[in-house]
């Protein structure tokens, strides 16, 4: 841990030497411009600016006008833009200011050229490594909300958490949902007691695209995330179709709606209106052990916002969502008012009311490149009620998170540097068997960031966050993200980087209350989170992608690896019948995980992903060492899409899980036993999706999911004498669920 923070303490002493060494600058303005052959001058945007050796360079902006601080030992600039001959300047002494025309090259004839972006992008720029996934993506599959949205996505795996709910939970790096940061345009959103439930929230037409990075991220967005972040873009006011709407039933009896309306007043207010509402109305029990395997119930949600933007670098946006969700579920006889006692049915209710409202605020100086300050304001109130069998479960969470940033350049753009202060306030109230577990969390912090670039070719970003945590006291939060272009189009990345959370372990949890098993928190401490500290990991990554030709159409390569190692971590432990206990780490915890993936366009419009990927997770239980169960080592993954020219779509995808360790029971057909350590077998999930665009705003699609239409039998274990000792539906491994095919349709008005 020492040469880790020697490490980080060497890089900032690097930065601040840079920043020295460059602070003997003077800065020149001015704007590019071209007359066209009508007479009209016209300003260029993204022209580029380069100082004639040394690396320092800016782009202009909308307008034309550029500002470049550059040392006074500069001579000379050069200035470039696409399809214009590039022109060298001689600057002056004295003269700070340079009006500069550029002229194209030789007029040739029209030639069009059509290029389709891809529906997942890698940028080769970023110094954190960043999957852009865009709304073709998400709708190769149904996507109805954002535990699904990932289906086409080998980076990140989905599960079940149990046997009853029907609620699906993400792992990223091989570690469970809660040690991933997700933020709604980068304000924390599912988190707290919505760790596991709220990735139903968000429905997948809301979404305009997702950005998800692995390992610790920048220190701008908190100190939580410890296997990535996945932040959602909501669709904007300002863009797109005026109104859509989207319907969807499934086979097994899912009914959804959606609508979403956006409006413009002018230039700079916009809104939009988004609504949705679904329905499990059928009962199924493919497995036959007399438990529905998905609830019952209804879900709707709204959300409504505003946004303001001023030519004059002023912008503004409100927004409100809420959501109301009931389920119903347990054995098939049981009805929502049935007494929970021996002989009468099990069951499972569940009553979700949540109120998010936010306010964001910026201000963009035009006239000082890269300058701006911003501030997020978000406030959350969850109210939770949930019974399964004879346990209650009630949770009420109120939170409050405001951050703000202020960005700016040291000596010239290539130096840049943010700063800011947050403050996040948690308020929860739960209640576990008649048990309370209550708190009040308050962490102020502040945060330094510094990026430097190099051209193309070296990009370096470190952040320091102290924060103060009312329960547990100070800490401190280094980070490290470092570019290099081996290549034009070749680049490695590596990063490292500490996070720190506190663990909501009722919440985090949930799907283990569908059992009979006791609920242990090993040795307490009064004023903590249920008596237990917090989690401390740092996580290591380093990756590399590289963009080819084969023949003339593009592929990519990309090859991560990244190692996390908890310095403390509250211990989830089911490996004793009966028993689930709750600990802080004693002895080693740790994850590595590797993933190799090649995208390729075979033929036109034809492509292919290809993905490996193997996960080490290893955690210390009572002393010893062992394999973390339902984690599955191995997944090969392949998805294939291809569009004709008569706007047919075709999706298909195939994924190859291996065998993963089950804690020390065994099951059978004729009950459950005590027993040592196995292994679930392996299996393969196939999906796929038609769709055909009819017109420029209507297309239908068909398809289906688990198309193998394989499952996890004896899924509910004791499921004969649901308030025994053996009972427990939460040992989960596999699909709950068999072979559902759904149709929809997407109608626009632009």
């Amino acid at each position: 841990m020492r040469n880790i923070y020697r490490f980080i303490l060497h890089s900032l002493i690097i930065v601040c030497t840079c920043t020295t060494v460059f602070a003997q600058s003077f800065t020149i303005t001015g704007s590019v411009f071209s007359n066209t052959s009508k007479g009209r001058t016209e300003y260029l945007e993204g022209a580029v600016i380069g100082a004639i050796g040394a690396p320092f360079g800016t782009v202009t902006d909308k307008e034309g006008k550029f500002s470049l601080a550059i040392p006074d030992t500069i001579k000379a600039i050069k200035v470039s833009y696409t399809s214009y001959k590039t022109d060298t300047i001689t600057l002056s002494p004295g003269t700070t200011e340079y009006n500069i025309e550029l002229r194209q090259h030789h007029s040739l004839k029209e030639v069009t050229i059509r290029e389709r972006n891809k529906s997942t992008q890698i940028s080769l720029i970023d110094p954190i490594k960043m999957e852009s996934i865009g709304q073709r993506e998400l709708m190769k599959a149904a996507c109805c909300n954002l535990s699904e949205s990932f289906e086409t996505t080998p980076s990140v795996d989905v599960a079940f958490t149990d046997a009853v709910t029907g609620y699906k939970q993400i792992k990223l790096l091989g570690l469970a949902g809660p040690y991933t940061l997700i933020t709604r345009e980068n304000i924390p959103d599912i988190r707290g007691l919505a760790a596991i439930s709220g990735l139903t929230f968000t429905p997948g037409t809301w979404i305009e695209s997702m950005q998800l990075s692995k390992g610790t991220g920048s220190v701008v967005n908190g100190f939580e995330s410890v296997a990535g972040q996945i932040n959602v873009e909501l669709r904007k006011p300002f863009e797109g179709e005026r109104w859509l709407f989207n319907a969807y039933q499934s086979s097994q009896g899912r009914s959804e709606a959606n609508i979403n309306y956006r409006h413009k007043f002018g230039e700079k207010i916009g809104t939009n209106l988004l609504v949705h509402g679904n329905s499990q109305w059928l009962k199924n029990d493919y497995n036959n052990d007399r438990f529905i395997d998905a609830p019952l119930g209804n879900q709707f949600n709204i959300l409504n916002r505003w946004i303001y933007l001023d030519s004059n670098g002023w912008m503004a946006q409100a927004g409100v969502k809420f959501l109301y969700a009931k389920n119903i579920g347990g054995q098939w006889n049981y009805k929502e008012n049935d007494v929970q006692a021996p002989g009468s049915p099990w069951g499972y209710k569940n009553q979700i009311t949540r109120l998010e409202d936010w306010v964001k605020m910026a201000k963009i100086f035009r006239r000082r490149a890269g300058t701006s300050i911003g501030l997020q304001l978000s406030n959350i109130n969850h109210n939770q009620d949930a019974a399964y069998g004879i346990r209650g479960y009630t949770g009420r969470q109120n939170s409050f998170y405001a951050n703000l940033i202020f960005q700016t350049y040291i000596s010239n753009t290539n130096n840049i540097i943010k700063i800011g202060a947050s403050e996040m306030l948690d308020n929860y109230d739960e209640q576990f068997e008649g048990v309370r577990y209550n708190r009040s969390e308050q962490v102020p912090g502040a945060f330094a960031e510094y990026a430097y670039n190099y051209l193309d070719k070296f990009n370096v970003v470190a952040g320091l966050r102290g924060d103060y945590n009312s329960i547990y006291g100070g800490f401190l939060t280094p980070r490290l993200h470092v570019r290099y272009a081996l290549f034009k189009r070749t680049v490695l990345r590596a990063s490292v980087g500490r996070a720190q959370r506190t663990a909501n372990i009722l919440a985090e949890n949930i799907g283990y209350m569908a059992s009979n098993r006791q609920f242990d928190i090993s040795s307490p401490v009064m004023g903590k989170a249920y008596g237990l500290d917090p989690e401390v990991a740092w996580n290591t990554g380093v990756n590399l992608t590289h963009k080819f030709k084969i023949g003339m159409r593009e592929a990519v390569l990309a090859l991560d690896y990244y190692y996390t190692t908890f310095e403390n971590q509250v211990v989830v432990d089911i490996e004793y019948l009966g028993y689930y206990n709750f600990y802080n780490l004693k002895g080693r915890s740790y994850a590595h995980g590797f993933q190799a993936q090649f995208d390729y366009e075979l033929i036109h419009n034809l492509n292919m992903r290809a993905a490996y990927r193997y996960y080490n997770v290893m955690v210390t239980y009572q002393g010893e060492l062992k394999v973390k169960p339902f984690t599955p080592p191995h997944r090969a993954f392949l998805n294939v899409d291809y569009a004709t020219r008569t706007k047919w779509k075709f999706d298909y995808t195939i994924q190859w899980i291996s065998a993963q360790r089950t804690p020390g029971i065994t099951h059978n057909h004729s009950g459950v036993t005590p027993g040592g350590v196995n292994a679930s077998p392996s299996y393969i999930q196939m999906n796929a999706q038609i769709t055909k665009v009819l017109n420029d705003v209507f297309d239908v699609y068909l398809g289906g999911d688990n198309l193998t239409n394989y499952m996890q039998h004896d899924a509910v274990l004791g499921a004969n004498d649901p308030y025994g000792r053996y009972f427990d539906a939460s040992m989960i491994w596999g699909p709950m669920m068999g072979r559902n095919i759904y149709a929809g349709f997407r109608y626009k008005i632009n």
